[in-house]
């Protein structure tokens, strides 16, 4: 404590007078009242931050839950669309599919990744076609179509080659367009795809499609629950993807990547997962001031689920998670907790 009339730390950094003796200036008087707090609150989030995802089975009036994803169900496409009328509703503003799809159809190459009449063109058409309004977001990968699970063509001793990928992207990607999506999101980490798929899409006409490239996605263990979800863990067995996801010591890598694909015409970047990789978000922000976007994984999601099912966190921890990416700097964040958030803010209007 400083004497009367003495600096009190952090004073002459914030070029701040005394007023008589410390304490002069009372930081608890702001938070005093709820008022006051809301008058000073650095950091808002809204229903206008949330991506849901969600995740697609074929069938019809059928859904499935996934186990290491308590609250989280893969629905077919006429079950979906009551989903989709709840984001209208909360104005959530845009759904991000991904497929779970039958086993029968992976195979080594994923050719089905760009069959027109799949189960992703399909669903996105359904809700388009519903709530033209609403935001799509479809993934651009392919590792819920391999039998091997990887998300790319393999060769013979099972490295993923990068170019002949690609050539299966592009085709993913317009296949994706031409259903109508809104929201091509990369998440295959392959050098180049970023720009083959914008080339691609202007060539062909789909200049509004808009590329949410997933820029800094490391090679993460908070995924295994979404591996569950789209059937593609048992695939991908004992194997990892280190050879084409970051690796989680690396920072300033993740800047270069994400120079990368806003230089190939990316609209916006992610940054996946998100609680680990805070540091990486606010970095990614301050560098490039662009759209900049964050994915609350299946792990994540698992972790404070259980933790609340328990009783050993409260649910607020939810909406404080979601503050601390919009803190970082994140300008949207996909979360399976959209709907709970959304209403959560709702009800506090």
């Amino acid at each position: 404590m400083a004497a009367p009339g003495e600096k009190f730390p952090g004073q002459k950094s914030q070029g701040m007078k005394v007023y008589g003796s410390f304490p002069g200036v009372r930081m608890r008087r702001m938070r005093r009242d709820e008022f006051s707090r809301r008058l000073m609150r650095e950091t808002v989030l809204s229903a206008d931050d949330l991506i849901l995802p969600v995740f697609v089975i074929d069938g019809k009036g059928r859904t499935q839950k996934v186990d290491s994803m308590p609250g989280v169900e893969r629905l077919t496409i006429d079950r979906l669309l009551p989903l989709a009328e709840q984001c209208v509703k909360l104005r959530i503003p845009a759904l991000a599919l991904f497929p779970a799809v039958d086993a029968k159809l992976k195979t080594p190459d994923g050719r089905e990744a760009f069959n027109a009449e799949g189960l992703i063109p399909r669903a996105v058409a359904a809700v388009k076609r519903r709530f033209p309004a609403l935001g799509v977001m479809t993934d651009v990968a392919l590792d819920p179509y391999t039998s091997h699970g990887q998300d790319g063509v393999i060769d013979d001793d099972g490295y993923i080659l990068n170019d002949e990928t690609l050539d299966v992207l592009v085709k993913q990607a317009l296949m994706q367009a031409a259903a109508g999506v809104d929201i091509v999101a990369p998440s295959d980490m392959m050098d180049g795809r970023i720009g083959r798929i914008r080339a691609a899409l202007e060539e062909a006409g789909y200049i509004h499609t808009k590329v949410m490239a997933y820029s800094a996605k490391y090679a993460s263990g908070f995924y295994g629950p979404f591996r569950d979800a789209v059937g593609s863990a048992k695939s991908l067995g004992k194997s990892d993807k280190n050879t084409y996801q970051m690796d989680p010591a690396n920072s300033d890598e993740a800047l270069w990547e994400v120079g990368l694909d806003l230089a190939e015409g990316a609209d916006m970047v992610m940054v996946k997962p998100g609680l680990p990789y805070l540091d990486i978000l606010r970095r990614v922000k301050d560098e490039f001031r662009a759209p900049t976007y964050v994915y609350q994984v299946s792990g994540e999601y698992a972790m404070l689920r259980a933790a609340i099912v328990k009783g050993w966190l409260p649910e607020s921890c939810v909406m404080e998670t979601l503050l601390a990416f919009k803190r970082a700097g994140a300008d949207g964040v996909l979360t399976y907790f959209a709907l709970e958030a959304a209403k959560a803010l709702r009800a506090a209007q």
